[in-house]
């Protein structure tokens, strides 16, 4: 597909996300030698990626390991099958195998990793609607962040915070991400706001550094906003703006 150079800007979320056909991709990668703005969008495309990923990582039981571990003992391995030839030929056709194999037995051990938590029947059920839950939010962000008519606007909060937003009038859904963000004081939350036309509406709430899916109607929204509220958030903004940004139309 052929963007234009005034759509071309859109592309950085889904380059990023490896989500373009090779054509698209060379396209936008000879954009991306001229236009300082999009390689910073990649950029944070590529870290708000990063930090989903260490968001939807979870420790596996203590227990765990030493099932994993017992049961690789009990598994005999086989030698590789090698057909006669000359010593260099076998130490070039280990070389080129050596690769494979270590991944092979990754994937072995994860295999196995997986059919031991599997016997764990309370434990799996526990994890698998952990997995869901996490694998739908993940499609939901990327599906924004990838968005063609996605939206980006970046802003440092007062508490020094830098904060981006990424929103998608098709999807009616935006993303909103925070590095540097401090803890609450006792009692309050970080509360989220869409802004329409002069009025804010609540968004949901941000706890720490990450990404949140925000709440309510993001199509057609202008501005967003970020505030300090009573654990628990109010139904209108109840203390001065920590961050109000405006969105791009």
């Amino acid at each position: 597909m052929t963007h234009h150079a005034s759509d071309i800007h859109v592309l950085a979320a889904p380059y990023a996300l490896d989500a373009l056909d090779p054509g698209e991709r060379a396209e936008f990668d000879a954009h991306l030698a001229g236009c300082d703005g999009c390689r910073q969008d990649v950029a944070d495309f590529l870290a708000t990626a990063a930090r989903l990923a260490a968001a939807a990582a979870q420790a596996p039981p203590p227990a765990m390991k030493q099932r994993t571990m017992s049961g690789a003992d009990r598994v005999r391995q086989l030698p590789p099958r090698l057909t006669a030839t000359s010593p260099a030929a076998v130490r070039g056709t280990l070389r080129r195998r050596a690769l494979p194999v270590a991944l092979a037995a990754s994937l072995v051990a994860a295999a196995s990793f997986a059919g031991l938590a599997a016997w764990q029947n309370q434990e799996s059920r526990h994890y698998a609607q952990q997995a869901r839950q996490v694998e739908q939010h993940l499609a939901a962000v990327s599906g924004v962040l990838a968005a063609p008519d996605a939206r980006t606007a970046h802003g440092r909060a007062g508490n020094g915070a830098l904060t981006t937003v990424v929103a998608s009038d098709r999807q009616n859904r935006a993303v909103f991400t925070a590095t540097g963000l401090p803890a609450p004081a006792a009692g309050k939350t970080y509360q989220l706001w869409l802004g329409h036309d002069g009025t804010m509406r609540p968004a949901g709430f941000v706890h720490q550094d990450g990404t949140v899916l925000m709440d309510g109607d993001a199509a057609g929204a202008d501005a967003v906003g970020l505030t300090l509220e009573p654990a628990g958030g109010s139904a209108q903004p109840t203390t001065a703006p920590v961050l109000l940004m405006t969105l791009p139309a």
